[in-house]
């Protein structure tokens, strides 16, 4: 019955980019019983259809093909560096990818104002859903290629609460 849900549901077809059952990759066979997966590092998974009915259904080639879909990617930055800057860069860096799209438009949304960074989110289109792993790849590289010519640390959140510590015991081994 799963077999004639997911094929009349069209929620999946043949070489749509899924994940299904915390596995990703490209639809390459469905049946009534199984769906076959092959993943980014080629290795084919068949997964019961009444596992995939019980389980979320990601679909990335649905929309990809008619308005794309947004890849999103965080970085942390401390407080001393201006947020025009930094959303200067993840831009500049989004600019630089093959395959991210021009419009609409890639954007930066600040997400978390933390004690010691900011919490930003960079947000690009493609219609390449199935590039993403490379996108992103290719998009990480850009990012810190992008700060590291700047000048711009791009902080640890556990790397600062470490410093953050180490300063508050030697100031209070100092002051013993």
């Amino acid at each position: 019955v799963a077999g004639i849900v997911i094929t009349y549901t069209r929620a999946i077809r043949i070489n749509d980019h899924v994940r299904l059952a915390d596995i990703e990759g490209k639809i390459i066979e469905r049946t009534a019983f199984v769906t076959r997966i092959r993943t980014p590092k080629n290795v084919d998974v068949s997964i019961p259809n009444s596992s995939i009915m019980s389980d979320k259904v990601i679909n990335y080639s649905s929309q990809a093909k008619k308005t794309g879909i947004v890849l999103h990617t965080g970085v942390t930055i401390g407080y001393d560096v201006p947020w025009p800057k930094v959303q200067e860069l993840l831009l500049s860096a989004a600019a630089a990818t093959e395959h991210i799209e021009e419009d609409p438009a890639p954007f930066v949304l600040q997400t978390a104002l933390d004690d010691n960074y900011v919490a930003y989110e960079l947000n690009a289109h493609t219609g390449r859903a199935d590039l993403r792993p490379r996108i992103y790849s290719a998009l990480h590289a850009n990012i810190l290629d992008s700060f590291h010519t700047a000048g711009v640390e791009i902080t640890s959140p556990l790397y600062l609460s470490l410093i953050h510590h180490l300063r508050f015991r030697r100031t209070t081994l100092v002051k013993s």
